[in-house]
């Protein structure tokens, strides 16, 4: 199985990073892991130009988007990986996932989505500085495993875990329970 993490973080030593190593060192050794820093990434914002849904690919020159959209396509697992920023996604994660629509989901007759990745599994990995109780009412990790979740039902990914880890600026450190969960996770997949 392929399994492909997504860390769209900046911080390649902080929380969700962490977590995603944490979750990666304990998968399966059956599986064949890829690790994609996006922040890394040389990608141009959607246009929004619709094209694509006709024509199964997209209308920008070709840039690590689309060589990572045809990583997506073919893992078996897909973990992804953001910090809460005003309660969604890192921005350069939300513009990799506009920009390979076309490969996640397809449009029937009637605009209905087709997920075009059905029966696979994702796994949701997110961290905020508001702590708990208040990251949930705030709805900031909150927003951001629901906007991910979005991506993924459409895509026809079934979400096999969510990580999630609030307080991160006041409390810095994984707590052994969410390593524990993270390691439950990744045994999973």
């Amino acid at each position: 199985m392929k399994t492909l993490i997504l860390n769209g973080s900046p911080r390649k030593n902080g929380t969700v990073s962490k977590l995603l190593h944490t979750l990666a060192d304990n998968v399966s050794i059956k599986n064949e892991i890829e690790w994609i820093d996006v922040y890394d990434l040389n990608i141009k914002p959607c246009l929004g130009c619709m094209k694509c849904r006709d024509t199964h690919e997209c209308v920008l020159p070709v840039d690590d988007g689309q060589k990572v959209g045809e990583k997506m396509g073919k893992a078996d697992v897909l973990v992804i990986g953001s910090p809460t920023y005003w309660g969604n996604m890192s921005g350069v994660l939300k513009i990799l996932f506009e920009r390979n629509v076309y490969r996640l989901m397809g449009e029937g007759k009637h605009g209905i989505p087709i997920p075009l990745q059905k029966g696979k599994k994702a796994v949701i990995v997110t961290a905020c500085t508001t702590p708990a109780p208040f990251s949930y009412l705030f709805k900031q990790s909150r927003g951001t495993v629901h906007a991910i979740k979005e991506i993924l039902k459409y895509a026809g990914y079934k979400t096999a875990a969510k990580i999630i880890k609030a307080g991160s600026k006041s409390k810095p450190e994984i707590s052994n329970g969410l390593i524990k969960k993270t390691i439950r996770a990744a045994k999973s997949l």
